[in-house]
């Protein structure tokens, strides 16, 4: 059997009147997915615990059957995993965002979270140029991909409260800043960094080129390393993850998944959709498992892009769901799963909470509860009257006991 999750962070949505009361999944050209539904089980899968931020790092931990409520400790530990940097017990990890502010009559305000998405070329040299200014014995900093790095701070402040800057699109930062115990270090850190980052040589450029500067850096996500049984012992299986973002691959490290590599792949709508599925392809052949995560639709209504967005949900389903159902019929047996892991609402831009559709196909013949609608979004998966909650329960029945769910009819 080979088992197939291929997910649209991001993309479920609200009714929007733009789109004559549709989400952006609704009005989108689907054909790959509406097939799945027409022959597969919909239904709803709730991947935000009640008291929990709906953060891409809550969400995904729950798609991969990880009880958020026993083991998250926090998003940075998770990619620091992927970026390659080994943290001690005593060591906090935060992802530091490289952002642009903007000012208002009210004060200083986040106006781009990406800093108008600066490559990862020119953020490198910005790293650098913090690590010799702001680190310490106790301080250091990472580059990872774009606008998303790493700093880690041993013996650092561990119970904070901060606020993911994809949040705060125009709004104040101040009443958004750190808060709690050595939270106090924190905003130094991040104030400070915008007089060294004032006049970078990076930011020269790109002011001379009328695109946005990095003029500051944003910490947020901390906590110390989590402990997870990976996946692949529990379930005795040969696993990869294909993502461009340093969040997934280091949840799938510790879930044991091997990270496979597309080089075309950005985090980002120009990413190579095509190439993740034929990867994910070529990876079955000899292994079990894999889970390939597309950013795309994220990204688009963090921006309030509806365009871009339904651009990326078609993308999603005929360069990634279409290459995958033209050649896994060749693999043999197969369960697919294709879902959003939260909505991130064009007119919120930002996450939300609200249980998101998935649609599972399984080759096996009484494996299936086909839709009679055809189609696959939030409409359609809420009258399918199955919902998963807590969501981590639902790989457990992917991975092991699909016929039960499917006896049950998705009681569960």
């Amino acid at each position: 059997m080979k088992y197939i999750i291929l997910l649209g962070d991001g993309m479920a949505d609200y009714p929007l009147s733009d789109l004559y009361g549709e989400t952006p999944l609704e009005f989108a050209y689907t054909p790959n997915m509406d097939s799945l539904a027409l022959r597969g089980t919909v239904g709803l899968i709730d991947t935000v615990p009640s008291g929990f931020a709906p953060g891409s790092d809550v969400a995904n931990l729950s798609v991969l059957g990880y009880d958020p409520r026993e083991c998250h400790t926090g998003r940075a530990p998770l990619e620091a995993a992927s970026m390659g940097v080994s943290l001690s017990p005593d060591d906090v990890a935060f992802r530091c965002n490289l952002v642009t502010l903007g000012s208002t009559e009210g004060g200083t305000v986040m106006e781009d979270f990406t800093a108008g998405h600066i490559t990862s070329e020119e953020s490198s040299p910005i790293i650098e140029t913090l690590n010799r200014e702001l680190a310490s014995p106790d301080i250091k900093f990472y580059p990872g991909v774009g606008y998303r790095h790493l700093m880690v701070y041993n013996r650092g402040p561990v119970s904070l409260n901060t606020t993911p800057p994809h949040d705060i699109t125009g709004k104040p930062i101040d009443v958004r800043l750190p808060k709690g115990d050595g939270s106090e270090k924190i905003v130094a850190l991040m104030e400070r960094s915008r007089d060294i980052l004032k006049d970078h040589p990076v930011n020269r450029e790109r002011a001379s080129a009328g695109k946005k500067t990095a003029d500051s850096i944003w910490l947020w996500g901390e906590g110390r390393a989590p402990g997870l049984e990976p996946m692949t012992a529990k379930y005795g299986i040969k696993g990869g993850i294909i993502s461009a973002v340093d969040l997934l691959k280091g949840i799938g490290i510790y879930a044991g998944l091997e990270v496979l590599h597309v080089a075309g792949a950005t985090g980002y709508s120009d990413t190579d959709y095509a190439g993740k599925a034929r990867k994910a392809l070529e990876y079955l052949t000899h292994g079990d498992f894999v889970f390939l995560h597309v950013e795309a639709p994220d990204e688009m209504g963090h921006e309030g892009d509806i365009e871009g967005k339904i651009r990326a949900i078609e993308d999603f389903d005929e360069k990634v769901v279409g290459t995958i159902l033209s050649g896994v019929e060749a693999l043999g047996s197969f369960r697919i799963m294709v879902l959003s892991d939260h909505p991130t609402p064009i007119s919120l831009k930002t996450h939300a909470s609200d249980p998101s559709p998935f649609v599972v196909l399984s080759s096996v013949a009484g494996e299936n509860i086909p839709s009679a609608r055809g189609s696959f979004n939030e409409v359609s998966a809420q009258n399918a009257d199955i919902t998963v909650s807590p969501g981590f329960l639902l790989m457990d029945y992917f991975m092991s006991n699909w016929r039960e769910f499917i006896e049950k009819k998705g009681r569960v």
